[in-house]
């Protein structure tokens, strides 16, 4: 006769999976911590903006096209005491080399004002000297013209747009971009109005890079709202290429 093992207590078939039981101290709940698509900081405003990816190195000898946006619900820029307004901070800023607190240079050398947004031509030593330079000069249009809408709050919507120009046909096409960026948008009744031959919303007179000559009425009583470029691209490279008409638009797209 044979024999069968006495079976063992809380004995199982092989075959069963056994259900595993949480460890002591462990919360069985999703964790939301860490790397994932989607994480860190969003954008502000109802739509996702500036990428907060690191930004590209900048070296001195390059300027930078750069592109601020107003909030929503604003008003517009393109009037008489916003424009005033915005040109009185560009002039207390850059009147000569404007400098940030650790003593490195900024220049603001071409500039254009529309509705919501703001076009500038710049130049810095460096990355850090850019946004430096820039942050002062968003805060100086800040409050400029919170003072004239009496409000508070911020007034540009999100991280500003930069692009850096590395050959002399970049530049003069961002010359003729943001010089002419006005008189395109009324071309196609973007609610802009340019009834001159150049935009006086924009640095043009104050710009001798023209192949007409162009004369300002009262220009004499401004003060100047921008700083001689040094870079060899904006003073001398982009001349290459030929002087700007006051007939050009900047290409479409």
């Amino acid at each position: 006769m044979i024999s069968l093992p006495h079976p063992q207590k809380n004995w199982r078939p092989k075959n069963r999976r056994q259900k595993k039981r949480p460890h002591q101290g462990v919360l069985p709940f999703r964790q939301n911590g860490g790397r994932r698509p989607g994480a860190g900081r969003k954008p502000k405003g109802e739509k996702a903006g500036v990428s907060h990816a690191p930004r590209a190195l900048l070296a001195a000898r390059f300027p930078a096209h750069v592109t601020m946006k107003l909030l929503r619900g604003v008003p517009r820029l393109r009037s008489k005491n916003e424009y005033a307004a915005v040109r009185a901070a560009f002039a207390a800023g850059c009147t000569g080399t404007a400098r940030a607190s650790d003593g490195v240079s900024f220049r603001l050398c071409h500039y254009a004002v529309l509705n919501d947004h703001l076009h500038l031509l710049v130049e810095a030593q460096d990355r850090r000297a850019l946004s430096r330079g820039l942050q002062g000069l968003a805060v100086r249009i800040a409050k400029a013209l919170n003072r004239l809408w009496r409000r508070r709050g911020t007034v540009f919507a999100d991280r500003y747009h930069d692009r850096i120009l590395k050959t002399p046909r970049e530049v003069r096409n961002a010359l003729r971009y943001v010089l002419a960026n006005g008189k395109k948008h009324a071309a196609e009744g973007r609610e802009v109005h340019v009834p001159a031959a150049i935009d006086t919303f924009t640095s043009a007179p104050w710009f001798d890079g023209f192949r007409e000559t162009v004369t300002v009425r009262g220009l004499e009583a401004i003060p100047r709202p921008v700083t001689d470029s040094r870079t060899w691209m904006l003073t001398l490279g982009w001349r290459r290429h030929g002087l700007l008409s006051v007939h050009e638009l900047p290409a479409a797209g």
